[in-house]
């Protein structure tokens, strides 16, 4: 373990390869995979060999209604639901929107009987949402007429429904849980939890306490805002994205989102102009994503350095400790080197971009922590980037403060490891031993890196995860 490969990761940021965009529980099921950039075959059938069908019934849907043959108009809209003309990601958005059309001329045509009778078919075929949108109605107007049609979208058997009876058929007749899957991880990436457990480090301990963050008034998600979490805001509802190459996050990303919800996914294929995906031509970026409530997110999405620090002032002790587990979690690191005279010499950093809004609260950070707690850290300037960095004793006494709320696997690991050799639990050749194997390579390819979509893969399903809309970009 060496000095310059710490420093190298503090440079990169943690060998971070995500930033957030500008903007339950369960199997990851792919629809369908699609490439806009270059002449890569698509999946059969092609969305051309989608369209043309559901043209041809659209066609004679628009005749049937011209002849005010209302069951002829219905059976024809089953029909072309049922071939995913109504899905966007299958078809474009024109055969969609013309589905949609067929459906609300109908529904201006049709009696009280006739519309029941619609509502009952689509609400077996299609989500409540998306008749909404078609029939051009408030939830509450579509919910009078739920009641006045006798209908029950309660007891719908959604999709989350299916996929958490499928997860614990698999618990009960597979013995699958969350710590199989992070045991996979580990496997995959070279840790041997085994080993570790020997010395009593427990690697799937960032598993503890993760339900708790179900509640996002926990000041760990603002940490998660403040660095990694990207969030987009709608006119009725807001969308929570991670994005992610790496190993280790393509795991942690899920199972983070899943405390809230379930999380969709988005697969993409991407070019990585890094230096450290230089032996990599190509690479599959995850972007996880969840939907919610216009007020369903407590914490301001934008807000002033003034703003910043009236709400860390007003944290206690405990709760600024779970605020910096999610900034560390999101833009964090954690590392450590040995020097000439065999000390361990540990180090957290908080990373932001010089150029990016973030660097503008480094400062402001590294005042209250020293206020709130008597830590000190210092900034340190790096070629693209700032951080606000912690070393030996320092950072010791504040991995002590927020270990227990650290949920990023590998983040966790080295923070217990580091706690472990500080503490006598452990030797300073076994603490060498034990984090070589969480090192990434320098200069070369690492299974840590680039390849988000193989450890997901390994870890399902306890990786909680639906829906899948795949994209490929060149």
């Amino acid at each position: 373990m060496h000095r310059s490969r710490c420093f190298a990761a503090l440079a990169m940021g943690g060998f971070k390869i995500n930033g957030p965009p500008k903007n339950g529980k369960g199997l990851m099921i792919i629809k369908e995979i699609s490439d806009t950039s270059n002449e890569v075959s698509l999946p059969k059938p092609t969305q051309a060999g989608r369209i043309k069908p559901c043209i041809e019934l659209i066609s004679k849907a628009m005749r049937c209604l011209e002849n005010n043959d209302k069951q002829c108009t219905m059976r024809l809209i089953g029909e072309m639901i049922r071939l995913d003309c109504n899905n966007g990601n299958v078809v474009n958005k024109e055969v969609t929107s013309k589905v949609k059309d067929i459906v609300h001329k109908l529904w201006l045509r049709s009696d009280d009987e006739k519309r029941c009778k619609l509502l009952r078919m689509l609400r077996r075929l299609v989500s409540k949402g998306w008749i909404r949108g078609a029939l051009h109605r408030s939830n509450e107007a579509l919910n009078m007429w739920l009641v006045r049609c006798n209908i029950d979208w309660k007891s719908k058997a959604t999709r989350n429904d299916v996929i958490k009876s499928i997860e614990d058929m698999l618990r009960e007749k597979f013995s699958w849980n969350e710590v199989k899957m992070c045991e996979e991880m580990w496997q995959f990436i070279g840790v041997d939890v085994n080993e570790f457990r020997r010395h009593g480090i427990e690697p799937c301990s960032w598993l503890e306490g993760l339900e708790e963050l179900s509640d996002l008034k926990k000041p760990y998600w603002f940490g998660m805002k403040a660095s990694d979490l990207g969030i987009m805001k709608f006119t009725r509802r807001i969308k929570l994205m991670l994005n992610t190459t790496n190993t280790i996050d393509a795991v942690f990303f899920a199972k983070l989102l899943s405390t809230v919800k379930v999380p969709s996914l988005i697969i993409k294929w991407d070019k990585s102009s890094t230096i450290i995906a230089k032996y990599i031509h190509r690479t599959i970026t995850l972007s996880y994503y969840i939907d919610l409530g216009i007020d369903v997110w407590p914490w301001p999405i934008e807000f002033s350095v003034d703003e910043f620090e009236k709400i860390l002032n007003s944290f206690t002790d405990e709760e600024l400790s779970m605020f910096l587990a999610g900034e560390i979690d999101g833009d964090g690191t954690i590392c450590a080197f040995i020097d000439k005279e065999k000390y361990v010499h540990a180090i957290v950093r908080i990373v932001a971009c010089k150029a990016c809004p973030k660097r503008l609260i480094l400062d402001l950070l590294k005042e209250v922590i020293a206020k709130k707690f008597g830590i000190i850290g210092h900034i340190e300037s790096y070629e693209t980037t700032d951080g606000l960095t912690f070393h030996s004793k320092n950072a010791v006494r504040l991995l002590r403060r927020i270990v227990k709320y650290v949920h990023h696997p590998l983040r966790r690991l080295r923070a217990e490891l580091i706690l472990a050799y500080y503490e006598g639990r452990i030797d300073e050749k076994e603490f060498e031993r034990l984090y070589e194997q969480t090192e990434y390579v320098l200069g070369g390819p690492d299974v840590k890196r680039n390849h988000a979509l193989e450890a997901l893969t390994r870890a399902a399903p306890q990786t909680h995860t639906h829906r899948v809309l795949t994209t490929i970009k060149q």
